[in-house]
């Protein structure tokens, strides 16, 4: 099962390569252009692991990684990617906190190698990737891009498919409208746009997304959605 990772890069080129390393490797990669953002974000929506510019306007990443320390579970990994080389920038990064350091320019396999490393050891026991996401008698297939339930396969556009995995992916957690917006279409959306309602309301009804059903998905209000399992022996 891919992970929920969050990339902290103001440079539109290399954040792209970033977030193309990270999806590549089976992960959700939400990239925030500026440290305040994120720490925002972070108040109400929760990552698997960060990767984090070091220089900055405004919130530098090194700011970022004291918040983080100070506020939330000090087991999520934390991963400098940054231009600063010298050797008491490594010590001072890894003494604030950082459990990894890599120096730019990025090297793509190297950095898909330590991602996984990262997350292996913050979430030691979970499912290898690459394999079928199952759960609550749902089937997906990230690989031919389908789901079934109990055999039965559902028909769902793309875009339907790819919300679809969001969400289970993130079961149990509230899935903010913004994060969706990123990692589903990838640009902005107005915010009186209803394209998201309405494949909400797609996905919810291909895929009977009812307590009745077992698997529910419900509107967090101000905030986004959330997908549980209702009947837990369907985990």
């Amino acid at each position: 099962m891919g992970r929920r990772i969050a990339s902290l890069e103001d440079d539109a080129a290399q954040a792209a390569l970033i977030r193309h390393i990270v999806t590549s490797s089976g992960h959700e990669c939400i990239t925030f252009a500026d440290g305040e953002r994120l720490l925002m974000t972070l108040r109400e929506v929760s990552f698997d692991l960060l990767l984090l510019d070091w220089e900055l306007p405004g919130q530098s990443g090194r700011d970022v990684l004291e918040w983080v320390r100070a506020n939330l579970d000090r087991r999520m990994p934390v991963m400098f990617l940054t231009c600063r080389h010298a050797e008491e920038d490594i010590v001072d990064g890894l003494g604030a906190g950082a459990d990894d350091y890599m120096t730019k320019p990025v090297r793509p396999a190297e950095l898909a190698a330590r991602i996984g490393s990262l997350l292996r050891r913050a979430c030691p026991g979970r499912e290898p990737m690459g394999g079928p996401l199952v759960l609550g008698g749902y089937v997906f297939d990230c690989a031919a891009r389908s789901v079934s339930c109990r055999g039965q396969r559902i028909g769902l556009t793309p875009k339907e498919f790819d919300l679809a995995m969001l969400l289970f992916r993130n079961e149990g957690r509230i899935v903010a409208r913004d994060h969706i917006v990123a990692a589903v279409w990838g640009r902005e959306i107005s915010p009186m746009s209803r394209t998201i309602d309405t494949h909400i309301s797609r996905v919810r009804s291909k895929l009977g997304l009812t307590a009745g059903q077992g698997v529910r998905l419900t509107p967090v209000y101000t905030h986004g959605y959330r997908l549980e399992i209702a009947d837990r022996t369907l985990r």
